[in-house]
């Protein structure tokens, strides 16, 4: 194939997440997924690397085949953004593809109808999402959150993702961060808070403590152990967070991810610890275009890297 410079046919993307793929054409004018393209297929983290691979490009190949030849992939990490080569070691999911080309295997497999891959993290491409055409437009330097299963986040300066320097954390991940000598996905995630709700009512260690939701609804109905756990886990994320909000200057902080469904419930208590003693007001806002987001970040990632390159 010959190398093209993007035009103003759909962007291909792909979200690939720890129990599912989504694949999408985005419009790189309208800014948003072509409603009728977007696909979604459960993905097992667990399978053989052939099995994964053979999932995601089965996914892809159900998009109308109309469409540019860079495509845009956010994927978790650990992973090799710039040669697409797996490095997931210990993490319990994605082992398969612990040290596989995966853009060689994923171009392989799309045959003609990928001439690139682009590469990105997903809290990256959920970010940039955001920036291009959610509540983090506007920002010039913000922080973006997902809460899920753990706490993803991206640091952006004018829209590109900050990983290195003293005003970001360690490759600019929430997650990596320590607070009072544990990680704070120990006191931050949906383990943590199930842990934290168990403790609190003195349930048996054999007993499963309830999901995040299931804790969610309880406070509604005046539990007080449920909102203890929910206030602890997000006053001390706001106590992590923000020395770094401060140092990075940002004028937002935007949460999404399946936590954020309990808005209500994670905003006074992470605003109450995010801003340092003395330090600026920062606005904490919820995403706006929550699923769409890291198939609209992914878009634009493969067309400003595409253009960069050539």
């Amino acid at each position: 194939m010959s190398a093209a410079r993007p035009t103003g046919a759909p962007v291909p993307v792909l979200d690939i997440g720890g129990t599912h793929v989504t694949a999408a054409l985005v419009d790189p004018v309208t800014n948003s997924p072509l409603p009728s393209s977007v696909l979604r297929r459960p993905l097992r983290s667990d399978a053989t690397a052939d099995s994964i691979l053979g999932t995601i490009a089965l996914t892809a190949l159900e998009l109308p085949a109309e469409h540019g030849a860079c495509w845009g992939v956010a994927i978790p990490g650990p992973f090799d953004y710039d040669t697409g080569m797996g490095r997931f070691t210990g993490i319990g999911k994605f082992e398969a593809l612990s040290g596989v080309d995966v853009g060689v295997g994923l171009r392989r497999r799309l045959a003609d109808r990928a001439e690139h891959l682009r590469f990105l993290n997903d809290a990256d491409a959920f970010a940039i999402g955001e920036y291009r055409a959610g509540a983090a437009a506007g920002h010039k330097r913000v922080a973006c959150l997902t809460l899920g299963t753990g706490v993803g986040s991206s640091f952006l300066s004018d829209g590109v993702p900050v990983h290195d320097g003293t005003e970001v954390p360690p490759g600019g991940h929430v997650h990596r961060l320590t607070l009072h000598g544990r990680p704070l996905e120990d006191l931050v995630s949906r383990r943590a808070i199930r842990d934290l709700y168990g403790h609190l009512t003195d349930m048996a260690e054999d007993q499963e403590p309830p999901d995040v939701h299931e804790i969610a609804a309880m406070i509604k109905a005046g539990d007080p152990a449920a909102t203890e756990a929910f206030r602890y886990a997000f006053e001390t994320l706001g106590q992590a967070l923000g020395p770094w909000i401060d140092r990075f200057e940002a004028t937002a902080v935007v949460i999404g991810g399946s936590m954020a469904k309990s808005w209500n419930l994670i905003h006074p208590a992470l605003s109450a610890k995010l801003v340092p003693a003395g330090g600026a007001t920062v606005q904490v806002l919820p995403a706006r275009q929550a699923a769409e987001a890291p198939l609209i970040g992914a878009a634009h990632w493969a067309q400003d890297t595409w253009s960069a390159t050539f």
